[in-house]
């Protein structure tokens, strides 16, 4: 089973590559603590999708580390790397977007697998939730896929709002609807302020959110391999447009080709969503280290 790490991104809000910011006394990462627990909940592959221009950095501080533990590949999200016949447009800066990222890793998963945001601790529940849910299925199954939610309240920073997608079940325990939100903490309640322009709403701290840990089968490549074209025809000129995973899930969905389980942890999700955050970050990663639950230095 394949661990599939986004860590294309700049972090802009932060200032800098997020992933090469050190966590800990030993110079560790967020990345290194979820390639911990991945390898610990029993997924046996990684595949690190970067920019190439920061291929020398990520592998001489994360790659080699993880290298010691478990099998690590590479993959890199480039503006150019489009199906035949289209071109990227004069002065686009912008990535493709998440989904845009997997495809970039389309020669490398050959499993079925999890994406993970690489700038994100899941906590050591997430991964063994993940895994479980992947292994529970027959094999060669398809459209089976899973997000592993958080509750809300586990997802808070103070130090601003922060963008989530709040997800909704049915009575069988499947996603129903997704809104992509921006939230925060209002009293004993979660402000959620749809990023379509829908009118906000306040929720529960339980309600259940995604943070962008997904569970596929690897029919998901072929599909995207599908879509892209067909999303680059209505898309390729809008500067700031994105490919994204929840969009490309909600059609596969309506399209009766996946269903989607709403899987929840207990574990509660930290990053660096703004500078200010580290300090709280590097704190709550010292006590679990203080409690057993990560040896000192992880390698």
């Amino acid at each position: 089973m394949q661990l599939v790490i986004m860590a294309a991104g700049m972090g802009s809000r932060f200032g800098g590559l997020k992933q090469m910011e050190p966590m800990d006394d030993y110079n560790n990462f967020l990345l290194d603590y979820s390639i911990y627990d991945a390898k610990r909940a029993g997924f046996s592959s990684v595949v690190f999708i970067i920019k190439k221009d920061f291929y020398e950095a990520f592998r001489d501080t994360i790659g080699k580390r993880a290298e010691k533990i478990i099998k690590v590949e590479y993959a890199f999200q480039d503006l150019n790397d489009l199906p035949e016949g289209f071109k990227c447009p004069e002065g686009r800066e912008k990535p493709w977007g998440t989904a845009h990222a997997i495809y970039a890793a389309r020669d490398l998963i050959k499993e079925d697998f999890i994406v993970i945001n690489g700038d994100d601790f899941y906590g050591k529940e997430t991964y063994e939730v993940a895994y479980k849910y992947i292994k529970s299925l027959p094999e060669g199954s398809k459209g089976k896929y899973a997000i592993v939610a958080f509750e809300a309240k586990n997802t808070m920073t103070e130090n601003g709002a922060v963008k989530r997608g709040v997800a909704f079940q049915d009575k069988n325990g499947y996603l129903e609807k997704l809104i992509e939100s921006s939230i925060y903490a209002k009293g004993d309640k979660v402000v959620c302020e749809p990023l379509d322009g829908t009118p906000a709403f306040e929720t529960e701290p339980s309600q259940l959110v995604s943070m962008n840990l997904f569970c596929f089968n690897k029919d998901l490549i072929p599909a995207l391999g599908e879509k892209f074209p067909l999303w680059l025809k209505e898309n390729i000129n809008v500067p700031k447009s994105e490919f994204l995973i929840p969009t490309v899930v909600d059609e596969l969905v309506h399209e009766n080709k996946a269903t989607v389980r709403l899987l929840s942890t207990p574990s509660v999700w930290f990053g660096v969503t703004y500078k200010e955050d580290k300090p709280g970050v590097v704190k709550a990663l010292k006590a679990l280290v203080d409690k057993g639950e990560y040896k000192e230095g992880l390698y």
